[in-house]
C-alpha cells in the first residue's frame, strides 16, 4: 500500500511541478515552489525504490541526488542539452544556484516531516489494531 500511495503522491507533485512550470509567471515564486517540488518528486522516488528506508535516509538521498545535478550544471551540458530538448532542461536544469539549493532542501525537509507523520500514524494504528485484536481473543 505504501508503494501505491508514494506513486500518486510522485504523480500529483510531478503535475503541479509541470503546471507550475506551465502556469505561472517566472520568477521568484515559479522558481522556488519548481525547486522544492522537484525535491519532494525525487525523495518520493527514492522512498518508492526503497520504501523500508528510514525518512531521513531517503531525504539525505533525495536532497544527495538534487545536489549533485545542481552541481553538475556547472559543466555547462545541461544548458547544451536543453538547447536540443526541453525535457533535459526540466531534469537536469541550466544555470547553478545556491538558491536552488536552499529550495531542494526546504522542500526535502517538509516531505520528511510529512511523511514521518504518516509513518508514525500508521505504525500506532497498526499497534492500536494489535491490542484490540488480542482483547478479543481473550
Amino acid at each position: 500500500m505504501r508503494r501505491f500511495l508514494l506513486a500518486f503522491a510522485a504523480f500529483c507533485v510531478l503535475a503541479a511541478g509541470l503546471a507550475v512550470h506551465a502556469l505561472a509567471p517566472d520568477g521568484f515564486v515559479s522558481d522556488a515552489s519548481g525547486d522544492a517540488l522537484y525535491a519532494v518528486l525525487i525523495y518520493l522516488l527514492v522512498a518508492f525504490v526503497v520504501p523500508r528506508w528510514p525518512v531521513w535516509a531517503s531525504g539525505a538521498a533525495a536532497l544527495a541526488w538534487c545536489t549533485a545535478i545542481e552541481f553538475f550544471q556547472l559543466t555547462g551540458l545541461p544548458e547544451q542539452w536543453g538547447a536540443t530538448s526541453r525535457l533535459f532542461t526540466l531534469v537536469f536544469g541550466t544555470v547553478f544556484s545556491w538558491w536552488d539549493i536552499v529550495m531542494y532542501a526546504a522542500g526535502i525537509v517538509l516531505v520528511v516531516v510529512i511523511d514521518s507523520i504518516i509513518r508514525m500514524v500508521g505504525r500506532a494504528k497498526r499497534r492500536s489494531a494489535g491490542r484490540v485484536a488480542s482483547r478479543v481473543e481473550r
